[in-house]
């Protein structure tokens, strides 16, 4: 820490506490203590009780959950391999083709979800590209809305990366593509699963592009926690929130003890 003295720690450690809380932490607890309440007549829920999980574990909630985890897991793969495969390939390019080549997949951050959302909806309306109304173009608009995290992270990765391994199993024989696979991925590994966390993170919770191309037949969670709320089941949505990110964090947990082992490697 920049601090040393301890009065000046202490001073920063509880400025921390004081923003940290009411932003950060408060707001989370409130809606953990929603979902367990049955009615809202102070300042914080009251009423415990279980019947918002129960009605989530007979209900449509496990679906959703269900639709919500594979449209992440299927956007991670193919957003990880797409900014992974284009992060090597921005290797070789010239500065000025880099610098186009970051642009285009920085756009789709750049502008609303809502327009990308949009675009998809006009792009695949007609054939021979016809995915209206099918999971593909919900998996596809998660894809684009998160490959930029997956580039940016393994083109950090990749400036950080040591040339000498690579330079040294080439001179030892190895062709290019032993030594993509079998040296510089590996040593990729611990970026690759944290852009695959963070792009599972991202689309576990995206709404705006989703509400405007989901079929009726794949119904993920945000969207059912939006339907919720807004017709004023507060307490059944806090609960639908609570396990979207209980949800997200144990695939998101299960993705450091990986990170982990693959950084001690």
């Amino acid at each position: 820490m920049l601090v040393h003295s301890r009065p000046a720690r202490r001073a920063v450690h509880v400025l921390f506490l004081v923003l940290f809380l009411p932003v950060f932490a408060l707001p989370l607890l409130v809606i953990v203590a929603a979902s367990f309440a049955s009615s809202w007549s102070g300042t914080l829920p009251s009423g415990a009780t279980l019947t918002h999980y129960q009605d989530i574990a007979h209900g449509e909630a496990l679906h959703a959950l269900l639709t919500s985890v594979l449209t992440a897991l299927a956007a991670s793969l193919a957003a990880l391999t797409a900014g992974t495969w284009a992060a090597l390939a921005a290797e070789k390019l010239g500065r000025r083709t880099r610098r186009l080549l970051d642009a285009l997949f920085l756009l789709p951050v750049a502008v609303p979800s809502v327009v990308v959302g949009l675009s998809l909806l006009v792009a695949f309306s007609r054939p021979p590209f016809l995915l209206n109304g099918t999971p593909q173009i919900v998996i596809l608009a998660h894809t684009v809305l998160v490959t930029a995290f997956a580039y940016q992270s393994v083109t950090a990765a990749l400036t950080r990366l040591d040339p000498a391994y690579e330079q040294s199993a080439a001179g030892l024989g190895a062709r290019p593509a032993y030594v993509l696979w079998r040296v510089k991925l590996p040593l990729l590994l611990p970026s690759l699963t944290a852009a695959a966390g963070l792009c599972f993170a991202l689309s576990m919770g995206e709404l705006s592009a989703t509400m405007m191309l989901y079929p009726p037949d794949w119904l993920p969670l945000p969207v059912q926690i939006f339907a919720a709320t807004d017709r004023g089941a507060l307490f059944a949505g806090a609960a639908l929130a609570v396990t979207l990110m209980a949800a997200t964090l144990l695939v998101l947990l299960g993705v450091s003890r990986i990170r982990t082992k693959a950084s001690y490697r």
